[in-house]
Parts: C-alpha cells; sequence; structure tokens
C-alpha cells in the first residue's frame, strides 16, 4: 500500500506543479492591466485631505497669574465638579493686564487648566514679545483678533470693579474669528444629534426636531430650540448674548449654558420638570429653569 500512496502523491505533486506554470504563463499586457487598476484605486484615495472646519472652544480670560489664585478661583467656578468640563479645546486671551512674559509660567498653567480638562490650544491678544515662548510651548497663535485698547481713565463702576477682581472667567467662545451676534434665520437640524456630535449654529438660532442624546452637544450664537428630548448639553449665546434662550419639549439635559454661564445636572433636575416642556434663560449670573407649564418654576 505504501509504494502506491507514495505514486499518488507524486502524481498530486506534479498536477499542481503544472498548474502553477499555467498560470505563470498568463500574458503580461494582462497583469499589466490588473496593476494598473490596482494604483488607480490606490491613487483615489488620497492620503491625506484639509477641509475648513469650525472648532468651537472656550475662552480662559486671564486676569492673573499667580497659580495658587488661579487654582482657587477654578475650584469655586467648578464647585469641586471634576467633570465640569468635558476636555474642551481653550484659548488662554492674555489681554486685559500688563505682562511681561517672563511673569507667566506657560508649563504649569497649561497644566493647571489641563487639571480641570481644559485643554489650551491657543492664545489670544498677545504682545509681540510673548509669541515665541507661547509656540515653544505647542500653542497656536489666535490672530484673529486685534490686541485691546487701553481704556481712557475713568471712576470704574461697582459692578465693573467686581468684575475686575475675578482672576478668571471662562466663556463659551469659538476658536476662530469671534462671532457676530445672531441674526435673523435659523439652522435646521432633522436628525438625532448623537453621542460625540456637535453642532454649531454660527450667528443664528439653533432648531432640532430630533433628540440630543447624551454626549451630544448643541451650540448656538442665538437661542435653541429642541422639539424633541434634551439628554446632552446645550450652550446658547455662544457669542456672548444674554439674551438668548433654550427651549427643550422634554428636558433630561447634562448641561445647559446661556452666553457663558452653566449649569449641571449631576444629581438630577428638580423633580417638577424631569421630561417636561422648559425654557431655559439667564437671570444675573444665574441659569433660570422654568416650566412652559403655567405657574411651575424651580
Amino acid at each position: 500500500m505504501r509504494p502506491d500512496c507514495n505514486a499518488g502523491f507524486a502524481y498530486a505533486i506534479t498536477k499542481f506543479a503544472d498548474a502553477s506554470l499555467l498560470i505563470s504563463r498568463k500574458p503580461v499586457d494582462q497583469a499589466r492591466s490588473l496593476l494598473v487598476r490596482f494604483m488607480s484605486k490606490i491613487q483615489a484615495r488620497k492620503p491625506v485631505e484639509i477641509k475648513i472646519a469650525t472648532v468651537v472652544a472656550v475662552a480662559i480670560i486671564l486676569r492673573e497669574t499667580d497659580l495658587a489664585v488661579l487654582d482657587a478661583a477654578m475650584r469655586e467656578l467648578t464647585g469641586g465638579e471634576v467633570d465640569y468640563f468635558d476636555d474642551e479645546f481653550a484659548v488662554i486671551d492674555v489681554g486685559f493686564f500688563d505682562l511681561v512674559d517672563q511673569a507667566i509660567d506657560w508649563d504649569a498653567l497649561i497644566a493647571l487648566f489641563k487639571s480641570y480638562r481644559l485643554n489650551p490650544v491657543a492664545v489670544r491678544n498677545a504682545r509681540p514679545g510673548m509669541e515665541p515662548h507661547i509656540l515653544a510651548h505647542g500653542l497656536s497663535l489666535d490672530g484673529n483678533t486685534k490686541p485691546r485698547q487701553e481704556p481712557a481713565a475713568e471712576t470704574p463702576e461697582p459692578e465693573a470693579e467686581e468684575a475686575a477682581m475675578k482672576p478668571v472667567v471662562i466663556q463659551p467662545v469659538a476658536a476662530t474669528e469671534a462671532p457676530p451676534a445672531a441674526k435673523p434665520g435659523s439652522m435646521i437640524v432633522d436628525t438625532p444629534v448623537r453621542a460625540g456630535q456637535r453642532i454649531y449654529a454660527r450667528g443664528c438660532d439653533l432648531i432640532v426636531t430630533a433628540a440630543v442624546n447624551n454626549g451630544a452637544e448643541v451650540i448656538a450664537d442665538g437661542s435653541i430650540h429642541i422639539y424633541a428630548p434634551l439628554r446632552g448639553r446645550a450652550l446658547a449665546g455662544a457669542s456672548g448674548d444674554a439674551s438668548a434662550r433654550i427651549f427643550a419639549l422634554s428636558m433630561e439635559a447634562e448641561l445647559v449654558s446661556i452666553a457663558g454661564m452653566y449649569r449641571t445636572f449631576d444629581d438630577g433636575l428638580p423633580k417638577n420638570l424631569v421630561q417636561q416642556p422648559v425654557q431655559v434663560s439667564l437671570d444675573g449670573d444665574r441659569i433660570d429653569l422654568r416650566s412652559m407649564n403655567p405657574g411651575v418654576r424651580s
């Protein structure tokens, strides 16, 4: 039996060799045609593309360089909540005070804001002497804003004086040129806004007719109207319009903001407002939630 088996094995090897030889005899022009088609497919897939994109960031308006003072101010601002910010990009505005660059410890300053889940990516209103040091620390220069003009000397009003003493102010703004005030018109979104998505209505109101899911973020320079459940984050008046409002048919939000003032709901919404139609507005420096059912208010 073994000789027969060996003979069969040898026969199989011979047939395989014959088949391989036939394959190797394919015409050269056919092989070339296959290669050309393959290369054309590779070339159709561009290795890199550059497109214009709108990136929304928060502006850190710096009025102090003492890290201990800034840390205390950030703790007060966030109320000790570790997830008050969600790894947003940040632009540091240094145009509110007169500094020499040696007074800024950029490494420590960046580390401080990162500890509060803010990621500085650029500096605006930097004086010329600061620019090499800023670039050396991996930050970009926001060149779309002009240096602030020194205001004429005048007696400060009490409210202005109190604001000037705050070492840091956080506001949501566009990382590129500051958008204009809200104009007539609106952006309409008819599909659900899913986790990880961010929609920005520049210079207008935003209307969403589908759900804004957990982990999603909708932003508008004007007001935001959501005719469906709001389960994610909504930031109206992003360019500083304190009169902007947020309207939600079913209030289940993670965070709402008007003109830079935030309110989170880690401990839940007021019971009388959960899954109810709600209007969000800014009352001074406080976010006000009001049921659109008369007589019910948080």
